[in-house]
């Protein structure tokens, strides 16, 4: 569904499809959409959903920020689901909504272990990425 005019309106009706029982959804690309924070937020709600069984989703360029970024970190902490790769490449995440959901990738009950942040593509946070960050952090701290 990527590049397919989708506004916030359409994620009401995906948020459905990933909500219910008999959904076995496991991809959905919905790059390059106007799907904005509300849309996002709308998605997340089907995220947390137990019958969620997505495993891949592409927000590449859908116009998200920090706040679309808090939405679904809330959505996956609150039930990890079967979600394993998140691209919000071509976003404006900010960094706290890097660093919210990159926090994901360090925690065991999250299933999230690739995160697409970098604009030019370039970068995969993983775990191990992770956690070299955070000891550079701290030792410039120090």
């Amino acid at each position: 569904l990527g590049g397919c005019n989708l506004s916030e309106r359409s994620c009401e009706a995906l948020t459905s499809v990933l909500s219910s029982q008999s959904s076995n959804l496991r991809e959905l690309d919905l790059s390059n959409n106007n799907l904005h924070n509300s849309g996002v937020k709308m998605l997340s709600t089907g995220l947390q959903s137990l019958c969620c069984t997505l495993e891949t989703l592409s927000l590449s360029g859908c116009l998200i920020t920090e706040e679309g970024c808090t939405s679904l970190a809330l959505a996956l902490s609150s039930n990890p689901s079967h979600l394993k790769e998140l691209d919000l490449s071509y976003n404006q995440p900010g960094d706290s909504g890097i660093k919210l959901l990159s926090a994901g990738l360090m925690d065991p009950s999250w299933r999230l272990d690739t995160l697409r942040v970098e604009p030019a593509g370039v970068q995969w946070l993983t775990p191990g990425v992770i956690i070299k960050v955070s000891i550079n952090e701290q030792m410039m701290d120090q």
